[in-house]
């Protein structure tokens, strides 16, 4: 048998088993077991947030035999047939590779025909938000009046690009970011399925790298596994070419004490050690906006993804940097982001270090600024 992904081995089959979405699936069970079902839901979301997982037990779910608080049983011959992918009534639907209006008038021609053995045609249209504009305008018409027996399910990470005619006839869901320590827990849940041994620190990691997405941290885990069964916070930073928390660190005090040689010299070392510079931007954007929710939130509670270890190493470090200065240096970051698209990525990382350890060879006004607070402290 073919190995099969973690993301895919461990997807929940009921909403009951569903992780940080309880807004949804709460909300969906409850319409289920009044038998409320609407013709049309719209499920909005970043991606690995769990939109297509619902969409697939919604799906299962108004057509079970014999459903459980609004769950499907898993059990009944309707459940076998969609858990095996033989149920020809549940139609899911690329819109990315099928986005043209003959392509939805195709469909219009099917919704007519009654299920072959379900009690509902189901239509899932993942990334709905790829439709062009006439396809759009021939799906409106369907989902005005849609046959009793069709029920549509779109998913999009997108939703600002659909028609406010769309969006009106749909009942919406709004999918969350997942929280890291519930992406931990799962983490922590699927290495000791899987045997693996899966520290506390690198569980934290993986659930910062996925930035609330479940698949993402689960592929990540998945691609950790292949590398060793004893997934450490180091594991994890080599898998996924991360510069690492030590890296981060050094490179924010090279900035502050305008280590132009020394920046540069490691940024080659990171280079050369494969790490990609738009990760490499990335992080470092990541950790200087830590050090400034570390300079503005007193409490214990941050908003901030990372081990104890790290968030003493950025409270330490947070001590020599100014807020306006932590600000100017996040702005040059960001303008390299853009810069990156469509630039040399290695050069472009350089060019913003220049700028950020050398303040006079920079001529905005963010570099000015933070040229006259150097004057200023120099005085003082």
């Amino acid at each position: 048998m073919a190995y099969q992904a973690l993301y895919r081995k461990y997807r929940p089959t009921t909403f009951s088993d569903v992780v940080g979405q309880d807004h949804i699936t709460k909300t969906l069970k409850n319409e289920l077991d009044c038998g409320k079902i609407v013709h049309a839901y719209l499920f909005t979301g970043t991606r690995g947030t769990g939109k297509t997982t619902c969409a697939k037990i919604l799906a299962k779910a108004i057509n079970c035999l014999s459903p459980i608080n609004g769950d499907p049983c898993g059990e009944c011959e309707i459940c076998r047939m969609v858990a095996q992918d033989e149920a020809t009534d549940i139609v899911e639907m690329d819109a990315a590779s099928n986005n043209g209006v003959d392509d939805i008038r195709e469909l219009r021609e099917q919704v007519n025909f009654s299920p072959a053995a379900c009690k509902y045609r189901v239509y899932i249209i993942d990334e709905v938000h790829m439709l062009s504009g006439a396809a759009f305008n021939a799906l409106l018409k369907t989902l005005e009046e849609p046959p009793e027996h069709v029920v549509f399910i779109l998913a999009t990470t997108e939703v600002h690009k659909l028609p406010a005619t769309i969006l009106s006839r749909c009942q919406r869901f709004d999918f969350r970011r997942i929280d890291s320590s519930e992406i931990v827990g799962r983490l922590k849940y699927v290495a000791s399925k899987e045997n693996l041994n899966l520290t506390d620190d690198a569980a934290t990691l993986i659930a910062s790298a996925a930035d609330g997405g479940m698949r993402d941290a689960l592929s990540i885990l998945d691609l950790c596994a292949s590398h060793s069964n004893n997934i450490t916070e180091d594991t994890v930073a080599n898998v996924c070419s991360m510069a690492g928390g030590d890296y981060l660190i050094k490179m924010a005090e090279l900035i502050k004490s305008h280590s132009t040689e020394q920046a540069l010299t490691l940024i080659d070392e990171l280079h050369n050690s494969s790490v990609d510079m738009l990760r490499l931007l990335s992080e470092l954007t990541n950790h200087f906006r830590d050090l400034m929710i570390v300079k503005v939130v007193k409490g214990d509670h941050k908003p901030i993804v990372c081990s104890s270890s790290k968030m003493r190493a950025l409270e330490a470090q947070a001590q020599s940097f100014d807020i306006k200065e932590i600000m100017a240096i996040l702005g040059v970051l960001q303008s390299a982001a853009t810069a990156m698209q469509n630039g040399n990525r290695r050069c472009e990382m350089e060019m913003a270090i220049i700028k950020l350890c050398e303040p006079s060879v920079a001529v905005d006004l963010e570099a000015l600024e933070r040229r006259i607070r150097a004057l200023e402290n120099g005085v003082a």
